[in-house]
């Protein structure tokens, strides 16, 4: 049968989002899995980019679904007459460096930080993640599909597509730091790691230990646990206090499911915020060029390290397009990061006489080493290297159930294009706010007030949600921004 992957998206409910989809687990069949990876290869082959015989790496996070969908998407391989390779059960951006390295794509099973109820599939052409226009093609694709493959189930006949794991992408990974960092950097230094069900844990201790650090497991869980390093769990926030409190560590380090959003934390147990933890990386290897979400935290702009901080819209592809343009034809250190933690190295990047080879797709190791040694340069702890910093602080939350078409037609009322009317709009539907002086439509609608206080709107891209993100200069205001502004968007729908 004959099968239109843009058709298949309305019809499976799972969706393209950041660099790949995602969906329920009972709507991610083997059919449908295995459909998704024909058309990405189809798309590959069509632009040339590998040919019959390829390898196709493949890789999973620990949810209880990601090993049937990798048996599919080796299913997929094998029916086109490419190699799949197994690489186990290993970080997203450990999968995507090992195809940059290799020069052959890489798909990793994820959902992220998403609930085990749902998960995805990640592509990552032989030059990098899958950016806006590679999936515009893939969704273009029509893909054939032998009915003979699949049970009436959707299930695929053959349970065993997958060769045994190959360690190699994991220990290229392991290595890319322990060959970058000065040897024992982090000797003295007592480090808690949360692992809870975090693809990263096995290799981000062994990375640790390596570099000389004390390291104590934490939190260790054999069930899927949901952690976002952009809306932390109150238990984690809690958690994170005790063990500080317990333990004396220098900080506490943790990342998402697949490892690409860090989560890190002071001596004190307080988790950083994403782009915080990221300008300070920046900040570490003194990038000439910094490319961030227009919805991060204004502080890199006002620290001046970097020549130059490029804004975008929200999404690591618009991240990555931004780098790549900024690189050209430049011998410049450039990087970027997202609201997320998430760390993105476009050029590579030399300090006494060692080489970090570029890795432009969300990573989350580099974030915590960087921190670490920063403040230990500096000779303070990381909660009096975060006081050192220009005083802004950022507040994210959002309306739920709040349907993106209303979301975008009200939003549409305040940007027809007339500043001052703009403004006044504004002005009118939030009375209680100092006098706006500033507009920014890169991505949703973003306000800078008189006061320097900002107010941004936007309707989330992967599901019905309004989203406020606020920055003042302190962060009890920047919550009470926030606050009062999805008090009176509560009644906009």
């Amino acid at each position: 049968m004959k099968i239109n992957i843009d058709q298949l998206m309305i019809a499976s409910g799972v969706q393209f989002g950041t660099s790949g989809v995602r969906g329920l687990v009972k709507d991610m069949t083997d059919k449908v899995c295995f459909a998704y990876v024909t058309g990405f290869l189809q798309y590959l082959q069509a632009e040339q980019l590998i040919t019959t015989g390829s390898k196709v790496g493949i890789a999973g996070d620990l949810r209880s679904s990601s090993p049937q969908i990798m048996n599919a998407a080796a299913a997929a391989c094998i029916e086109l007459g490419f190699e799949p390779v197994n690489y186990g059960f290993i970080p997203s951006p450990a999968i995507a460096l090992f195809g940059l390295h290799q020069k052959i794509p890489t798909i990793m099973v994820t959902g992220s930080h998403i609930p085990d109820d749902r998960n995805g599939i990640k592509f990552n052409t032989p030059a990098g993640e899958l950016l806006k226009q590679d999936e515009q093609a893939v969704k273009l694709q029509q893909v054939d599909i032998l009915e003979n493959l699949f049970s009436a189930e959707d299930k695929l006949l053959q349970l065993s597509c997958l060769p045994i794991i190959c360690k190699e992408a994991e220990e290229h990974y392991i290595q890319r730091f322990i060959d970058f960092l000065p040897a024992d950097c982090l000797q003295g230094k007592h480090i808690g790691l949360y692992e809870h069900s975090s693809v990263s844990r096995d290799c981000l201790k062994t990375i640790l230990q390596q570099l000389g650090a004390q390291v104590t497991s934490l939190g260790r869980s054999e069930k899927f646990v949901s952690v976002d390093t952009e809306a932390i769990r109150p238990q984690d926030i809690s958690l994170a206090k005790q063990w500080a409190q317990q333990h004396k560590f220098d900080c506490i380090i943790s990342t998402d499911g697949d490892g690409d959003r860090p989560l890190v934390s002071d001596e004190k147990g307080n988790w950083l915020r994403g782009d915080i933890a990221g300008v300070l990386c920046a900040n570490y290897f003194n990038a000439n060029i910094v490319v961030t979400p227009i919805s991060s935290n204004t502080v890199v702009d006002k620290m001046g390290f970097s020549e130059q901080v490029i804004r975008t819209k929200i999404g690591s592809p618009y991240v990555i397009n931004a780098m790549q343009q900024a690189s050209e034809n430049n011998t410049k250190i450039v990087v970027g990061y997202e609201a997320n933690g998430g760390f993105l190295q476009q050029t590579l990047i030399q300090q006494n006489e060692k080489i970090l080879s570029p890795l432009p797709t969300r990573d989350a190791v580099i974030v915590p080493l960087t921190i670490l040694l920063l403040a230990q340069q500096r000779k303070r702890t990381i909660s009096e290297l975060l006081n050192d910093l220009p005083q802004r602080y950022t507040y994210s939350d959002r309306l739920k159930d709040f349907p993106t078409e209303v979301s975008r037609r009200i939003l549409s009322t305040m940007m027809t294009g007339n500043i001052e009317s703009d403004l006044a709009t504004f002005k009118n539907q939030f009375p209680d706010l100092t006098k706006p002086i500033l507009i920014d439509t890169t991505d949703g609608i973003r306000i800078t007030l008189e006061n320097s206080e900002i107010v941004h709107f936007r309707p989330s891209g992967n599901a019905p949600e309004l989203r406020c993100y606020t920055e003042a200069n302190n962060e009890g205001r920047a919550k009470e921004l926030n606050e009062l502004c999805l008090t009176i968007m509560k009644g906009w729908c």
